[in-house]
């Protein structure tokens, strides 16, 4: 099987790159710069943005499977960035280039942030639809566009719904390495009080869910999460437990977001993915592995 993948480079990219390989997929890796990640793959330099540029030579040799994660995600500014816009043109265009060039399916990347989140349970992929911020009103367009140029022309088409991510490589000011960051430096790591209660996935098991998309014959949305309900206070907790300084950890110490959701979690029956042992890297090991991560960037690269 041959898969084109966007965003190879980035946080999820890299993820799913790795995982495509596992599966012994021929990887056609499209991003501005080379990713590094180990394997053998074509990486094809392209700037989606630009609409100038001819779009026909990454689609060769013949694709099998066009698995579309690259889009803004700036950390903080990309809720409201008006490149949310130019990302919709930038994936229209990849599409009609797919079916120029007779791909049979394509999957893209979407966002929890399309639903309206129900304050009890969880999201299943027909929970109502009701996305407020310009990114999650960018996917969620996109996402119909798609679906109504694919589904005439016969081009199989699944749209990946991807929850809250941790991992290496993640932005240093989010959650997860935000907190890891001060405790391995032995400084105090406030939080909110961490009422809302989430659904976290390592970015490996989300690359494998990914990887385990393209290489199915699924049609539809799918909920790319863990499936499993934790709060944000609790994940902060077992950071500074497995860090061994649980005494750094300051629940509340800042403020509360305003008008944060209180329940956003991911129903993932859907998913192509053994769901007796799935996620295959539990929250513990992940975060363990972060912390080790912030550690040695700490130690050996003088970055925290």
């Amino acid at each position: 099987m041959r898969v084109l993948l966007t965003g190879a480079s980035g946080f999820v990219g890299k993820a799913t790159l790795a995982a495509l390989l596992d599966r012994g997929v021929e990887v056609t890796a499209v991003a501005r710069t080379s990713p590094d990640v180990p394997g053998t793959y074509r990486f094809a330099a392209c700037d989606l943005l630009d609409g100038s540029q001819a779009l026909d030579d990454i689609f060769s040799p013949k694709i099998d499977v066009a698995l579309h994660l690259a889009w803004c995600v700036e950390h903080g500014a990309f809720w409201t960035s008006p490149a949310n816009l130019d990302w919709v043109g930038a994936t229209l265009r990849l599409a009609r280039a797919a079916e120029r060039h007779g791909v049979p399916r394509v999957v893209v990347a979407g966002t929890c942030y399309e639903y309206a989140w129900p304050r009890d349970g969880n999201c299943a992929e027909d929970t109502l639809l009701s996305p407020t911020t310009l990114y999650a009103i960018a996917k969620d367009a996109t996402r119909r566009a798609c679906e109504a140029f694919f589904a005439p022309r016969g081009i199989g088409f699944a749209w990946a719904r991807i929850f809250f991510l941790y991992g290496p490589g993640e932005h240093p000011d989010r959650l997860v390495p935000s907190i890891a960051r001060r405790l391995v430096r032995g400084e105090p790591a406030p939080s909110s009080r961490g009422l809302a209660v989430r659904d976290f996935l390592d970015v490996r098991d989300a690359g494998r869910a990914l990887a385990a998309l393209a290489a199915s014959s699924a049609q539809g949305a799918f909920n790319v999460a863990s499936g499993q309900a934790i709060s944000i206070a609790e994940v902060v907790r077992r950071l500074g437990e497995l860090a061994g300084r649980p005494d750094l950890v300051q629940i509340g110490g800042l403020a509360d977001r305003p008008d944060e959701p209180p329940r956003i979690v991911a129903d993932v029956r859907r998913l192509p993915v053994t769901l007796d042992s799935w996620p295959t890297i539990p929250l513990d090991q992940g975060l363990r592995e972060a912390l080790s991560y912030w550690q040695h960037r700490a130690k050996n690269a003088g970055m925290t």
